[in-house]
């Protein structure tokens, strides 16, 4: 199911909610033009130009117009994504970089999350920020991140997708409790160094993902949430408010109360921190 959730000459934003079975046949589709779409719960496979993805939540898809790609659902978990089509004029003026926009899809990372969960609470209501704006900032993001970087996804069988996708889902899922290492790879029925080695190689990040999963909904509380900064951290599992300070700062650029405040209006914020990553 698909919502247009913004129409605009240069960017339009789609909501989109997977309905399709697991194990539905998959078929070909085609990127009708440049896209960032930000996975924001759920997994499934992207196949584009031969190379396979696992996408989980917090995960970035990047269309090329022209490319065909097959998305495969060979879970019991419906997928949902936000979508940001963007005009050719817009991609050139942020930058139209071939290692870019032929990258296909892009693991959670904590620069790129922050914004993603940004967007989300505008589709929702919960933000001042224009729909259009917070998609040029993700887009500057990705474009900047990405830029000059080289992910590959190891391929691996189907068994080892499987489990590093189930454990993701797992992770996300109690990211608010104290878990570790072990008590992950016990639930994957692996060996901690088995584990880490199968989760790396099919979802291009360490577990780390843990942190990620804790920032996401930490983003997304700051955005549209009047609790205190304490309540935030403790409430997704931070046991130490200095400690959720800094790794929120490191992710989004600027502290959880400069995030909350962008997201109540202060555009400048996020604009003059995307400028200076930009030039610096």
């Amino acid at each position: 199911m698909t919502t247009a959730t913004l129409r605009r000459g240069s960017i339009s934003v789609v909501d989109r909610r997977c309905t399709v079975a697991p194990g539905a046949e998959p078929f070909v589709e085609v990127h009708g033009g440049f896209s960032v779409s930000y996975v924001r719960r759920g997994s499934f496979g992207y196949r584009t130009r031969g190379e396979s993805f696992e996408l989980v939540a917090g995960s970035i898809l990047i269309g090329h117009p022209g490319d065909e790609y097959t998305c495969t659902h060979d879970h019991a978990h419906a997928d949902e994504c936000l979508s940001f089509h963007l005009a050719a004029a817009i991609v050139e003026a942020i930058g139209d970089r071939a290692d870019v926009w032929l990258t296909g899809g892009v693991p959670p990372l904590s620069e790129l999350i922050v914004l993603g969960e940004l967007a989300q609470a505008v589709v929702e209501g919960r933000s001042d920020v224009g729909l259009d704006e917070v998609g040029m900032w993700l887009t500057a993001r990705v474009v900047d991140v990405v830029a000059g970087t080289e992910r590959r996804y190891t391929p691996a069988p189907a068994r080892d997708r499987r489990r590093a996708v189930d454990a993701a889902l797992w992770i996300d899922a109690h990211s608010h409790e104290a878990i570790d290492l072990e008590a992950v790879a016990s639930e994957a029925g692996l060996s901690p160094f088995h584990f880490l080695r199968i989760f790396a190689s099919v979802l291009g990040v360490t577990p780390q993902y843990l942190v990620r999963c804790r920032l996401r909904r930490a983003a997304s509380l700051l955005a549209g949430d009047a609790r205190s900064i304490t309540d935030v951290a403790l409430d997704v599992g931070f046991g130490d408010v200095s400690n959720f300070v800094r790794t929120f700062h490191r992710a989004a650029g600027v502290s959880p109360g400069g995030f909350r405040r962008a997201a109540r209006g202060d555009r400048k914020i996020l604009q003059d921190r995307l400028c200076a990553r930009r030039l610096g």
